[in-house]
């Protein structure tokens, strides 16, 4: 081997072995949240549905002062003390989890679509 060839080896092995300089990150969030026009949304979709058992949905999640959404909603129908179901963004999905049998019912696309599979109460714009 090449006197040459060795040094680049060397080289390419302390490189290797040095700690690396941290690089600005370069992945963007794409994790939904939920936003005003979803809890409007929300409320026309529990006044809608309150002869279907619906009885009151309230949403959790970060502060609103650290500039992130709220992170899930959940859903009480025909009075019962424990939620029924929780709506919560999941990447660039909107997942339906039934809080009483801990199971998840489905991943949707929309959060409009979530409440619809739920409780079918809201007239569906066609496009």
């Amino acid at each position: 081997m090449s006197t040459k060839r060795r040094q680049t080896l060397a080289a390419s092995r302390q490189a290797l072995t040095q700690p690396m300089a941290p690089r600005p990150a370069n992945v963007i969030d794409l994790k939904m949240r939920v936003l005003d026009r979803h809890m409007e949304t929300l409320t026309r979709w529990l006044d809608a549905g309150r002869a279907m058992g619906l009885c009151d949905a309230a949403s959790y999640g970060p502060d609103k002062t650290e500039g992130a959404g709220t992170d899930y909603v959940l859903i009480w129908v025909r009075e019962n003390p424990n939620p029924a179901y929780m709506v919560a963004p999941e990447g660039m999905h909107w997942t339906i989890t039934d809080c009483i049998r801990s199971q998840m019912l489905a991943r949707v696309r929309s959060f409009e679509e979530a409440l619809t599979l739920i409780r079918p109460v809201l007239i569906r714009a066609t496009a």
